[in-house]
């Protein structure tokens, strides 16, 4: 038992004058980096920055986190990016290196540097979070534009169909094609001819008159053809075409004179006409 305590003891000792060696209270990290003036603990907290920055990055490789959690993990980094930024402007400040030209880039779990849209970087499983996978989609490159003089280069009597025929094989088409539409259409003229005469025969001819002898009754004139031809009865007197003509130009006379002509011309016109018996 004894033995014991002393190791325990002993043990005890060394973790005591560990602490008082580094201090009993452990120095934080101040907020700004211009509130530091020394260039070794400039250089501490800025590895003690990047080795937040890795925990994190490879915290966020884990694509089972959720998106919440994705996302604000993805926040955190970039804001430890932007403290060691301006850790790395006070360590030039205080005559240390320049690690903004001489560091590392910042790399992904594939060894690839990491992108980002103004300054924003995504890592990890947040590459693929619904919105930020557009944003590494290359867009397709722009199809280029020819100028007129490469385009008129093209253009010559083939581009304008005057060598179509210089081949032997459209001109026998063409005249296969042009051979069976004049068949069509003449097999489609004889059928409407025969179509028509067929109907003209089947059509009634309203002035024929069967051979039957008229009763004593009826009052009219018999008439015959020019040549002979089946004769007709005209029961009431039948105008003849210089009748009808003139006719119908009094009718028109008449309806030009009630729309055109005034009451008064209208009135002696009548009274002229009686005067004349017409």
């Amino acid at each position: 038992m004894a033995r014991n305590a002393e190791k325990a003891m002993t043990a005890l000792a060394r973790f005591r004058q560990a602490q008082l060696e580094e201090g009993k209270v452990k120095e934080r990290r101040p907020f700004l980096a211009s509130e530091c003036s020394e260039l070794p603990k400039a250089e501490k907290w800025r590895r003690q920055i990047i080795s937040e920055i890795s925990k994190k990055v490879a915290q966020i490789q884990n694509a089972g986190l959720g998106e919440f959690r994705i996302r604000d993990l993805n926040d955190e980094i970039n804001k430890l990016l932007r403290e060691k930024g301006h850790w790395e402007v006070r360590i030039k400040e205080l005559g240390g290196p320049d690690y903004a030209r001489v560091g590392p880039k910042m790399l992904d779990h594939e060894g690839k540097e990491v992108p980002g849209n103004r300054g924003y970087k995504y890592f990890g499983a947040a590459r693929d979070l619904p919105g930020v996978r557009e944003l590494f989609e290359k867009e397709p490159a722009p199809a280029v534009r020819k100028t007129r003089a490469e385009l008129m280069k093209d253009v010559d009597a083939e581009y304008y169909g005057y060598r179509d025929e210089d081949d032997g094989v459209l001109l026998p088409l063409e005249a296969q094609y042009e051979k069976q539409a004049v068949l069509d259409a003449v097999l489609k003229w004889r059928t409407d001819r025969e179509s028509r005469l067929t109907t003209e025969e089947e059509e009634e001819n309203i002035y024929t008159v069967h051979n039957e002898e008229p009763d004593g009754d009826d009052i009219g004139e018999e008439a015959e053809g020019e040549e002979g031809g089946v004769g007709f009865i005209a029961h009431v007197p039948v105008p003849s075409q210089k009748e009808v003509e003139e006719a119908l130009v009094r009718r028109k006379k008449m309806e030009l004179l009630q729309r055109y002509a005034s009451e008064t011309l209208q009135a002696q016109s009548q009274e002229a006409r009686t005067l004349l018996g017409l």
